[in-house]
């Protein structure tokens, strides 16, 4: 059999920066294992799976190891081709996950804005674990649905900040998210997640999930500029609305190609 790969670079105004994440439209799901084992020969952050029904656009994300409950950067992705690949024309894109719930996509020009859940958190110790995670030293630790989050004094530790994965990679949890508020931006952070095999994600959208209503209370405002500070960088808008999170950014195509399967 024969499937459409599309590579992507989401949260990306130009080629070779934001995230990269393969697409492949489907018309029926393909076992599990074989999902996982494309994503795995992919390898990268993320592979994304989708299928066009009459009211609902079913969609799946695998990481090289493990299918995941969400992620922003290849949603985007999807939708990228969706609308400019694969000739479809409404403005909201129907995305639903059975394990995050609706999704849609609401298109306008070349910005493709997402509609998330919140994550909800909540304030945890600052144990020797989490603070021998990295090199700098955090004032504050969240745990949410998935994932732990450590808040620094500036952007500069963020930058600078060396992670250490051996013990990231131990955490009950997806990955580590860390922040910091900007200088020239709302805040900034950076995403690591060695347990799914990716040592550090160029840009999380899902990851803002949480930001958002953290830098929202801290901020005292609704709307948030955000940059992820990986090597690749990425831009995103980030809105808070009630329980859920509006994140928008743009996508690049990269690569157009066919996967073979015997």
């Amino acid at each position: 059999m024969t499937y459409t790969l599309y590579q992507v670079d989401a949260f990306a105004e130009k080629l070779f920066t934001g995230n990269p994440a393969a697409v492949v439209p489907l018309k029926k799901w393909l076992p599990d294992e074989l999902l996982q084992k494309i994503a795995a020969e992919n390898n990268l952050a993320e592979t994304v799976y989708y299928i066009v029904n009459k009211d609902t656009i079913d969609i799946r994300w695998f990481t090289p190891n493990t299918e995941v409950d969400l992620c922003g950067h290849a949603t985007l992705a999807a939708a990228f081709v969706l609308h400019t690949q694969e000739n479809f024309q409404d403005s909201i894109i129907p995305f639903y996950s059975s394990r995050s719930g609706r999704l849609p996509v609401s298109v306008k020009g070349d910005f493709y804005t997402m509609n998330f859940p919140i994550d909800y958190y909540k304030e945890i110790p600052l144990t020797n674990e989490l603070t021998s995670t990295t090199s700098a030293h955090p004032i504050k630790a969240f745990k949410g649905k998935t994932d732990y989050m450590l808040v620094f004094d500036d952007d500069e530790d963020i930058e600078q900040l060396k992670p250490n994965f051996s013990v990231i990679q131990t955490l009950d949890a997806r990955g580590l998210i860390v922040t910091a508020k900007g200088k020239d931006t709302d805040f900034v952070s950076r995403f690591f997640a060695p347990q799914c095999g990716v040592n550090e994600d160029p840009v999380t959208g899902s990851a803002h999930t949480t930001l958002t209503p953290y830098w929202a209370e801290v901020l005292n405002k609704k709307s948030l500029t955000a940059v992820q500070l990986s090597s690749r960088r990425g831009k995103l808008n980030c809105v808070l609305n009630n329980d859920r999170v509006e994140i928008t950014g743009t996508a690049v195509l990269y690569m157009k190609g066919d996967i073979e399967i015997q």
